[in-house]
């Protein structure tokens, strides 16, 4: 489409993806956000300046640098600089609880954590409580810097990029205890590749990075594919439906990908606001982690005159599966083809191929498959079998040009405005509370996000109230995790085996009245 090669194969670090811009283009612009602007050059320089006062910190090769912040541009340069010395970096999204955080520190052992406080107080808040100190950055100022783990390990470093780890992205999991899936350079730099090449991104285009780089679209498509092709990355904190209608309309964005429930804020803001969405140089819109309905598709494509691209992935695939193409637009919610180099085989309960056209579990193998869950090699030798075939727990069909569907999942999982909500999780942190016996959380479908509800069964004689328990729950678990709506039951139905029964409370929370999801 552009001319430009994509191809990475002779690159070992992801950091390289810069290289052949920084020299062709080093006064052409890179990253940007409200308070900072880098060219390519000035990157490349901030990167190794940000590389040497991390060294200073006694971070080094084989550690894990954990940042805890939102989108800015000085935390996409700490990217660029762990790669280069060849330290493992984790993302943190500085909106998740206390626990979450502490969590995460507890497992991974990072050598240093780091809080990009001046665009987060949210992860200023963290960084008080860790006891952070300020520390200044020659390329970004005053940036918190926490203790240094003394003790900490040291990973091996690995020559090849398929075998060094660039990323831990943690994901809950169904078990409710945290897991690090690993990232290799070369799972990170397929999907960068994979996203410059399909949406023909060259140095005239710019992305809108709105969708947190703590989640694996962030960082692997939206960040790293814009710099394989070229182009500038324009990064928000937190989206907001108008400033996301201003920017889309006055930055010279080229390039957006959102989830489902951010084009409906956006359109229901403008309908409220009489306001006319205008992105006259935007040529690609994506939506991206969670199910999109066709009356969302229908309506977004009216008010851009332009197709809604959909994709699937997950984060242990770093993420992107399949893709509907720029130039074979789609009018159906199909998520598309499985992209290039990924191979995907839809099966039944015994391991076999269903036919084509019926619905079975959806197994992939690709170049973006993870290396594994950090320091759980029971999890990860029961995720990937011994072939190499990764069960996504999603149930599939294919339609007959290969085009996957996505028709529900075997797994919990509840997809909350394109977060991951595992109901283990926010049942354990129910069920710690003091005035519960028993909870059971499961998903109810609004339009076209995801809400979570809690069936909750109480001690004899307490005046625990929704309100009350939700408010304790906002201690305790990121906001989208908290439940929309708590429902109190005298006994939850269950089995002869004593097994909670949660379809039939599935079908009790779709039943009743649902009310509007609200957006955290």
């Amino acid at each position: 489409m552009t001319g430009i090669t994509y191809d990475v194969g002779c690159l070992t670090r992801v950091h390289q993806l810069l290289d052949r811009w920084i020299e062709s283009q080093s006064d052409a612009l890179a990253l940007r956000d409200a308070n900072l602007s880098l060219t390519y050059g000035q990157l490349d320089q901030a990167a190794t300046s940000t590389m040497l006062q991390l060294k200073s910190l006694g971070v080094r090769a084989g550690d894990r640098v954990l940042v805890v912040g939102e989108n800015c541009v000085a935390q996409a340069v700490l990217v660029i600089a762990l790669s280069r010395m060849d330290a493992w970096c984790i993302l943190s999204n500085a909106r998740l609880s206390d626990r979450e955080i502490d969590v995460f520190i507890e497992h991974s052992r990072p050598r240093r954590v780091l809080y990009t406080h001046k665009v987060s107080d949210d992860a200023a808040r963290h960084a008080q409580r860790h006891g952070a100190q300020s520390v200044t950055w020659s390329w970004f100022g005053e940036m918190q810097v926490g203790p240094l783990d003394s003790e900490t390990w040291v990973e091996p470093v690995l020559s090849s990029a398929t075998e060094q780890v660039a990323a831990i992205i943690y994901t809950s999991g169904t078990s409710g205890a945290p897991k690090g899936v690993m990232l290799t350079h070369a799972n990170l730099m397929f999907t960068a590749m994979s996203a410059a090449r399909m949406r023909g991104l060259s140095p005239k285009d710019g992305s809108y990075c709105v969708l947190p780089m703590a989640h694996v679209v962030g960082i692997a498509s939206q960040f790293l594919g814009t710099m394989c092709g070229g182009a500038s990355v324009l990064f928000e904190p937190r989206f907001t439906p108008a400033e996301t209608a201003r920017v889309l309309a006055d930055e010279g964005i080229t390039s957006f990908v959102g989830v489902p429930a951010m084009y409906a804020r956006l359109l229901e803001w403008a309908r409220s606001s009489g306001h006319v969405l205008k992105a006259d140089r935007v040529r690609f819109i994506a939506a991206a982690g969670s199910p999109m309905t066709a009356p969302l598709k229908a309506e977004v494509e009216a008010a851009f005159g332009q197709t809604l691209h959909n994709g699937y992935g997950l984060t242990e695939c770093a993420p992107t599966i399949a893709q509907t193409r720029m130039e074979a637009p789609r009018s159906d919610c199909a998520v598309g083809q499985p992209i290039d180099d990924v191979k995907v085989r839809i099966v039944d309960q015994t391991g076999n191929d269903v036919r084509l056209g019926d619905i079975g579990e959806l197994w992939i193998r690709s170049p973006g498959l993870m290396k594994g869950y950090y320091l759980n090699p029971v999890a990860t030798a029961e995720a990937i079998n011994s072939e190499g075939w990764f069960n996504t727990g999603d149930m599939a069909r294919s339609n007959p040009d290969g085009a996957l569907n996505i028709v529900g999942r075997t797994k919990e999982l509840i997809i909350r405005s394109g977060l991951n909500v595992y109901p283990v999780e926010v049942e354990q942190a129910i069920n710690a509370h003091k005035d519960v016996v028993q909870s059971a959380v499961v998903g109810r479908t609004v339009g076209h996000n995801e809400e979570v509800i809690a069936f909750v069964e109480k001690r004899e004689g307490s005046s625990l109230d929704a309100a009350t328990l939700q408010q304790y729950l906002r201690e305790q678990l990121a906001p989208y995790k908290v439940p929309a709506e708590v429902c109190f039951l005298s006994a939850l139905p269950a089995a002869p085996t004593g097994k909670v029964l949660k379809n039939v409370l599935k079908k009790m929370a779709q039943d009743s009245t649902a009310s509007p999801v609200a957006e955290h």
